[in-house]
């Protein structure tokens, strides 16, 4: 099992939306690099729930339900189905936390910060397994 994260506009599709619907499919992402990410998904994989915009914070987990596909309404974009599994409760792991540490330079979220989509390395989901109840 592969860890990765994924970015959200709360606006847009929150934490709360994916409890709600329990399961959803990931679509909208075109960034070349974001979609090898999408492409590498399969079934059984966590994926952490970031939102964006204010704090930028892992607020929840999904779990890949499916495997990834190609998207037949945009060639350049890729899709992968996730299900609900859990909301963190506050405080939330912020980017500023992760940052702190000064410990995650491997970590696309410290040194690609636009990117949507991503693999979390394995020292990184050790630390916040330390963090937030996986």
């Amino acid at each position: 099992m592969r860890f990765f994260l994924a970015k959200t506009d709360p606006k847009t599709y929150s934490i709360n939306d994916l409890e709600k619907e329990n399961e959803t499919t990931w679509d909208g992402v075109r960034n070349p690099q974001a979609v090898i990410f999408l492409k590498q998904m399969q079934k059984g994989d966590r994926v952490f729930i970031y939102h964006s915009q204010g704090e930028g914070a892992i607020v929840g987990l999904a779990e890949v339900i499916g495997n990834s596909r190609p998207d037949p309404k945009d060639n350049k974009s890729w899709l992968v189905d996730f299900k609900f599994l859990k909301k963190f409760k506050e405080p939330f792991v912020t980017i500023k936390d992760i940052k702190a540490t000064g410990k995650f330079a491997n970590f696309r979220l410290v040194t690609q910060s636009r990117l949507s989509t991503m693999d979390v390395p394995e020292n990184v989901v050790e630390w916040l397994g330390k963090q937030l109840p996986l």
